[in-house]
């Protein structure tokens, strides 16, 4: 008897092997690819590995104008970049023939169960499909595994169907409506640009440009805030709020000088604060990049790979729920062997009921520690580890309650109110060090105190545009408005900054990125149609739920596409022009003595970039662009032409490599501070997404933060 296990990646596997087996014995295919082999009982098993997707869509014809008519092929034999996976697939077609039956153990979500099935149907062959079971867990812990493959189930044809529905929908969204953008500017300017757009991409850069556009016409109004600073330390605001009378202001400042408080109230109440829910992935990457400023992508990558490891349950997950059936006692005992985590475990109620959100996910639980506590983790890792592990324990502990002191004050017939708040019971706070607790102490005042005012303050201030989205606020935006996918959002958002569409941590859209945006709204708005995506989205998954088949929900995305390509065909020419003439503005870097612009250019035949003239040919000034060249915000002050930053480590000089000669100086980095982990100096660096701070010790220490956050950091020290 001859069982073939095809995992998804290679830990799995292992893990898979040395959770069904004490004798499991590793072996290498072609001297690069690893597999195991148990053999007990006159029984065979070989647990097989893919490294993610073995196969992947492209077109039957790769001349025809539109591509709808596609096939699976191996990926080695369509990316270059891919070679290695070509040793999997063939391990897994050698170690197939004659195997009696196949088990299907990735992950179990829809891109997990279409890897599964495409490296069973295309590499074992599609015989393998008559006679396959499915392995069903949520942790890689020995046993869930076990009881896994004790309790297989039928593989899910629905789930198949849906993951290969979304790569097929993806792939004639993308691929066409990038190829006929593309087409447009070819035809419109005779050049070629490298454009993209994507179902849920282009919607999501929709999203960013309308909140810029909000940004850039908001008209900032000034307004008044009056305090009265007393007793020392307290600081009561005057009960109009935001005065925008500045009459008015001027005369409630006027009328309470030199004048006492007299308290006219108090109000003491009682309020409670629940323990937090447990994590979803959603919920996950917004708290990491708010405790620690990891972006989504970063959280969704650190958290895989402490679910392949087997000390956190499987990220891609919606759920807010934490079933009992989990053994929560079992876990906790677990992590009682590390001491701080024991600290918190000895005071937790004895009855163990999880404060629960209301997002339900079939598939798999709210992400969880297993109980395995891992001997070593790199910085960010054990973050992330300990951000799941405490907010595990806090679900289950007290509320905390808080008594609250309202205060209301009468100086010169004006009214003026402060606030406190402590804590009288911790609960579930004592437990979860990233939330931050307010307690303060209430002035030992009564009604009928008369206190006198140290000073009456007038602060002038304005009214702020829309804030700008961050990684994680946009990623729960498009959770609300339903577009993309739990393990999809990141990826999209990463994309954008990849195409220089957007840049920042507080996202900022570059001038492509609205130009574009702008020019697909007046052309073909369907593309960046949010209903048309969500519309898709809901009948993937109305697949997966058996309530439309994957041949209609195919055939209604082909007819919107070619509704989408017939509006850029018909205005073609329009489009490739502004499209080309908004990638040419982004490009700009400076003014040229001619008049004319300098922007970056790349040379085919060099395959290089340069700086160049918009006056060609009748201007022939160039520069050189070295590659990980950074345009700064200043000018030369010997000739006016841009200031550039280049090498490592940084220098800067003049754009003119003769006017900078002998002015290319050493860029000395920006000290702000104190690494608040291991005390060396922290200093200013540009990245991706903008400026952000870093520790001088990295790669040894690898804190960072953003500037913003690092004052607030200076503030609360």
């Amino acid at each position: 008897m001859h069982e073939v296990i095809i995992c998804e990646k290679p830990k799995s596997a292992e893990k898979i092997a040395q959770a069904l087996s004490s004798k499991a014995k590793k072996y290498k295919y072609n001297k690069k690819v690893g597999y195991w082999k148990i053999e007990e009982d006159n029984k065979e098993i070989t647990i097989l590995s893919a490294v993610g997707h073995l196969y992947s869509l492209t077109p039957d014809n790769p001349k025809e104008k539109i591509f709808f008519d596609l096939h699976w092929a191996p990926l080695y034999e369509l990316d270059k970049n891919k070679k290695y996976v070509k040793d999997y697939a063939l391990a897994i077609k050698k170690f197939a023939k004659g195997a009696d039956s196949f088990i299907h153990a990735c992950d179990y979500d829809i891109e997990g169960t279409l890897i599964g099935y495409n490296a069973l149907k295309y590499a074992a062959g599609e015989d393998s499909l008559e006679n396959v079971s499915r392995m069903k867990f949520s942790t890689l812990t020995k046993q869930d595994i076990l009881t896994a493959y004790e309790n297989r189930i039928d593989l899910d044809i629905h789930q198949v169907d849906s993951g290969i529905a979304r790569h097929v929908v993806d792939f004639i969204f993308g691929v066409n409506i990038s190829k006929a953008l593309m087409r447009s500017v070819s035809k419109a300017k005779k050049r070629f640009l490298r454009l993209s757009a994507g179902r849920v991409q282009t919607p999501t850069l929709a999203i960013l440009v309308e909140r810029e556009k909000e940004i850039q016409k908001f008209i900032p109004e000034p307004f008044w805030i009056i305090k009265a600073l007393l007793n020392g330390d307290i600081v009561a605001d005057h009960s109009d709020g935001k005065i925008f009378d500045k009459a008015r202001a001027e005369e409630i400042f006027n009328k309470c000088q030199d004048e006492d408080a007299t308290v006219n109230d108090i109000k003491l109440s009682k309020s409670i604060t629940k323990p937090p829910i447990p994590f979803n992935l959603g919920g996950l990457q917004s708290e990491a990049y708010n405790v620690f400023g990891f972006s989504p992508k970063k959280t969704q990558t650190i958290a895989q790979n402490l679910y392949t490891e087997g000390f956190t349950s499987y990220p891609r997950t919606s759920s807010q729920k934490l079933p009992e059936s989990l053994g929560f006692k079992e876990i906790l005992a677990k992590l009682s062997k590390n001491s701080e985590f024991k600290k918190h475990i000895t005071k937790m109620p004895s009855k163990l009921k999880p404060n629960e959100g209301k997002k339900e996910d079939a598939a798999h639980p709210a992400i969880h520690p297993t109980g395995t506590v891992p001997e070593s983790l790199g910085k960010d890792e054990l973050k992330i580890y300990e951000l799941i592990v405490y907010r595990f324990i806090s679900v289950f502990c007290e509320d905390a309650k808080f008594e609250s002191m309202n205060t209301k004050l009468d100086i010169a017939s004006e009214k003026f109110s402060f606030k406190r708040r402590r804590i009288y019971e911790i609960g579930w706070l004592e437990h979860y060090p990233f939330k931050k607790i307010d307690n303060e102490e209430f002035p030992d005042i009564k009604v009928g105190d008369v206190i006198p005012v140290d000073e009456i303050v007038s602060e002038e201030k304005e009214t702020k545009p829309p804030a700008r989205y961050n990684e994680a606020s946009l990623i729960k935006e498009l959770e609300k408005r339903e577009l993309g996918t739990k393990a999809t959002r990141a990826d999209i958002i990463a994309k954008l900054y990849d195409r220089e569409y957007i840049s920042g941590k507080k996202i900022e859209v570059n001038q492509l990125g609205e130009n574009i945006t702008d020019t697909l709204v007046e052309y073909c708005k369907d593309l960046t149609s949010e209903e048309l995506t969500r519309d898709l989205e809901n009948d993937i998954e109305g697949i997966n739920n058996d309530k439309i088949t994957k041949e209609k929900v195919v055939d209604g995305a082909k007819e919107e596409v070619v509704s989408i390509l017939g509006d850029i065909e018909k205005n073609e020419k329009e489009i490739g022009s502004k499209l080309y003439d908004a990638y040419e503005e982004s490009r700009i870097v400076g003014k040229c003595a001619c008049g004319g612009d300098l922007s970056i250019k790349y040379s085919p035949k060099n395959k290089s970039y340069f700086v160049g003239c918009s006056n060609y040919p009748d201007c022939n000034t160039i520069y050189s662009y070295p590659k990980g060249t950074n345009f700064l915000k200043k000018k030369c002050e010997r000739c006016g032409l841009p200031m550039i930053s280049f090498g490592k480590p940084r220098q800067q000089a003049c754009l003119d490599s003769n006017c900078g000669k002998e002015n290319v100086k050493r860029v000395e980095p920006e000290i702000v501070g104190k690494c608040p982990e291991c005390g060396n100096d922290l200093i200013k660096r540009s990245g991706r997404y903008g400026d952000f701070v870093g520790c001088k010790g990295f790669p040894k220490c690898r804190f960072t933060s953003s500037l913003e956050d690092l004052k607030n950091l200076n503030k609360e020290s």
